[in-house]
């Protein structure tokens, strides 16, 4: 991957100041119950995102982890840094209606404390490498000012109609 110093643009780039749940769904394919992002704050064309995610406790996944005790599932919140990342890539890419931002990697995720129904995760990723068809970003999500959980993520930009399955697999 190519280092983000030879394709990122100056750090005084103007930063998109808000981005819409309507803009959002423009953008990432996901839907009910999957979209984990409710709101952008900061955009930074190939720099950096910071995303929001409120965490109801009508969310599906809380009716089984745990009973009694809701915590939001760890994989769920690198899902939700992953989504702000891959929302951050989507923008550049003009025919993105033809494509997926598909994972291809999670490395160093650490779970610092649990996130529970009423919290906010505020999720901040910034990109690392990028090139035309993948990128590596580190992301954290953090409540109330502390880390609740932190990845770094890689993913490739794949053509929608590639197909699924195993096929797909040997693509990436």
């Amino acid at each position: 991957m190519m280092d983000t110093a030879q394709t990122t643009p100056d750090a005084s780039a103007p930063a998109k100041a808000a981005m819409e749940i309507g803009d959002i769904f423009n953008i990432l394919p996901h839907r009910y119950p999957f979209l984990l992002i409710d709101r952008v704050l900061e955009l930074v064309h190939m720099k950096r995102i910071v995303a929001l995610k409120n965490v109801t406790i009508t969310e599906p996944f809380f009716q089984g982890h745990f009973p009694g005790k809701p915590i939001m599932p760890g994989v769920l919140i690198v899902e939700a840094i992953a989504q702000a990342g891959g929302l951050l890539l989507l923008t550049e890419v003009p025919n993105r209606d033809e494509m997926l931002m598909v994972f291809t990697g999670i490395e160093k995720a650490r779970f610092r404390r649990p996130v529970v129904p009423g919290d906010q995760l505020r999720i901040e990723v910034e990109v690392r490498a990028w090139r035309v068809t993948a990128a590596r970003l580190e992301g954290k999500a953090y409540v109330d000012g502390k880390v609740a959980a932190e990845a770094t993520v890689t993913c490739r930009l794949v053509p929608r109609s590639a197909g699924s399955g195993a096929a797909e697999e040997e693509n990436l």
